[in-house]
């Protein structure tokens, strides 16, 4: 059969590269054609376009740039019409892939959606469309199943595909230790501290934006703490230029590097992480590395997107959404200053508050569920009538 999937951001490149190797264990005829990343394509889809031309923050940006994106929506059409899949698989990307679904209805294509969009956190009006335009919800939270079948969602949970992803890293970081060579999906060994002093994490972030509003803030925490071997996981959709730029004018600590492509090695290394909200601060989680979650944007985007989620949730973090609990600390808008986040930073490099964190992000993988997430997800796509 043909596959149609479309990601618009870093991490559904990733769950749609796993999504597409499991559809082919599934489905050994398979072709694919895809709006993704490099993880795609190198997994076996046609990429018809890359998701860095695709990323629109916030409520303001994607009005500035909505003639892009509206041009984007009718080529995406335009090419599932012509190539005619037989199944269309959306992966989180709400705006869009909801528009998408929107079209393809009527046009008679089988749709899954991978990775549900926060419609319980925010416009959870959109739930009407979603069960009007998509024939299964594939969810990766355990609390979305009942969510969605409660408003009549054809939904299933399939489990988190990050514990897959992370559990490879772990194990191919076992497996060159011990000597063997590096193969297909095997993970990079830690990265080496260096003078023995502690690894700590500064995640900013995927898009552009985000990372020059909050990147500063990090570093100049991180002067604060100078005793400490900081290390900036670069974005893949970023350049190393970009961000040596940003060092340029910011205040920052006497030991400080960045990598590209290195997110992993990492955090297998890391003491501890300061992390911008969003997929990255599950990731660090499952790793076992204590963090702070920050968040700083566009101020009118954040009155809008507070006014959305009104009293329905109470964090930001998928760390304390998943335990219902304020596992991690979360400084968001005027709360993420240096004075905080250094005070902050400091407890989760030693202490009660560490112990404590370490000992709830042991719980948290486990209410995850077992891996497998693609597997079952593809099964569903691939078997549905």
């Amino acid at each position: 059969m043909k596959y149609y999937l479309i990601a618009g951001e870093p991490s559904g490149d990733l769950h749609g590269a796993y999504l597409i190797r499991a559809l082919r264990a599934e489905d050994p005829a398979a072709e694919f054609r895809a709006w993704g990343g490099d993880l795609m394509e190198a997994a076996g889809a046609t990429l018809v376009q890359h998701y860095r031309e695709l990323a629109f923050m916030g409520v303001v940006e994607v009005i500035r740039n909505l003639p892009t994106i509206l041009r984007n929506q009718r080529r995406c059409q335009e090419d599932i019409a012509a190539w005619a899949p037989d199944r269309l698989v959306l992966i989180d990307y709400s705006g869009f892939n909801l528009r998408i679904a929107k079209w393809a209805r009527p046009a008679g294509f089988d749709i899954s959606y991978y990775i549900s969009p926060q419609v319980w956190a925010s416009r959870s009006g959109r739930v009407r469309q979603i069960r009007a335009n998509v024939d299964r919800m594939l969810v990766i939270l355990p609390f979305e199943e009942a969510w969605y079948a409660a408003r009549g969602v054809n939904v299933s949970f399939v489990g988190h595909p990050l514990l897959d992803v992370v559990r490879e890293a772990e194990e191919g970081a076992r497996t060159q230790d011990a000597g063997e060579e590096e193969g297909p999906g095997k993970g990079r060994l830690p990265m080496p501290s260096l003078h023995g002093r502690k690894i700590i994490a500064l995640l900013p972030g995927s898009r552009k934006q985000e990372i020059q509003a909050g990147l500063p803030v990090m570093l100049a925490a991180a002067a604060r703490q100078p005793d400490n071997d900081y290390v900036i996981a670069g974005a893949p959709a970023q350049e190393a230029a970009f961000y040596d730029e940003i060092i340029a004018a910011s205040t920052v600590p006497p030991h400080l590097r960045v990598v590209m492509k290195e997110t992993y090695p990492l955090l297998q290394a890391a003491h501890a992480a300061i992390v911008t909200s969003g997929t990255a601060t599950l990731e660090t989680a499952l790793f076992g590395v204590p963090q702070v979650v920050v968040y700083r944007g566009n101020w009118l985007a954040y009155r809008i997107a507070r006014w959305m989620v009104g009293s329905r949730i109470k964090y930001i973090s998928l760390v304390n959404l998943v335990m219902d609990a304020p596992v991690v600390p979360e400084l968001i808008q005027g709360d993420f200053n240096a004075d905080n986040l250094a005070g902050y930073l400091e407890k989760i490099i030693a202490g009660p508050v560490r112990d404590r964190q370490l000992t709830d992000l042991r719980q948290l993988r486990k209410q995850l569920g077992s891996g497998g997430a693609a597997q079952r997800a593809a099964h569903a796509i691939v078997t549905s009538s």
